[in-house]
């Protein structure tokens, strides 16, 4: 299989240029759903398979589960500083770095599994409170200077949320452990 398509299951995200009410809540209930179903997924997968790169050079399933709470726990916040503070420059994180930490390699997925849920169910609910307003407040990535919008961000999540699984489901039906 080809390295990109192991890297992008399904493709680099793409965010609509014009985000429609129907996006947000096709978004919001991916969001809503992902802990569960990421469960449901790895139940039944041993520690050796959870110890499995999904590609040469890449992750581990244990390391992509910790990977998503890392990552999203960082959404989150970033979705509060837009909300509270004019166009924050958010803090980046060295998310490779991240995945190599003792935790990332070695804790039991439910410790992530269970966070995620707890995470999503708070952020969604958040998500679903808010107004076209706020939809569009801003943050600005220190590297990259550009400035993403809380509405945009939702798409990348969801997209980021797609991406993680197909990482996992792909390498499980490659083995054929699915």
């Amino acid at each position: 299989m080809e390295l990109e398509t192991l890297k992008y299951p399904i493709g680099k995200a793409s965010i609509p240029e014009n985000i429609t009410k129907k996006n947000i809540e096709d978004w919001l209930s991916l969001l809503e759903r992902f802990p569960h179903e990421l469960e449901f997924l790895t139940r039944e997968l041993s520690e050796n398979q959870l110890d499995t790169v999904y590609r040469e050079g890449g992750w581990t399933i244990r390391q992509v589960i910790h990977h998503c709470y890392d990552s999203h726990h960082n959404s989150y916040m970033r979705f509060k500083w837009a909300l509270t503070e004019d166009k924050p420059i958010i803090k980046a994180y060295f998310e490779e770095q991240w995945a190599e930490t003792h935790d990332a390699k070695s804790a039991p997925i439910f410790l992530s599994i269970d966070a995620l849920k707890a995470l999503h169910a708070k952020w969604v609910y958040l998500l679903k409170g808010l107004k076209n307003d706020d939809l569009e407040r801003c943050f600005i990535h220190p590297e990259s200077k550009a400035s993403v919008s809380l509405k945009e961000n939702i798409g990348i999540y969801a997209w980021h949320c797609r991406h993680h699984y197909a990482h996992i489901e792909q390498l499980m039906i490659r083995k054929g452990w699915r």
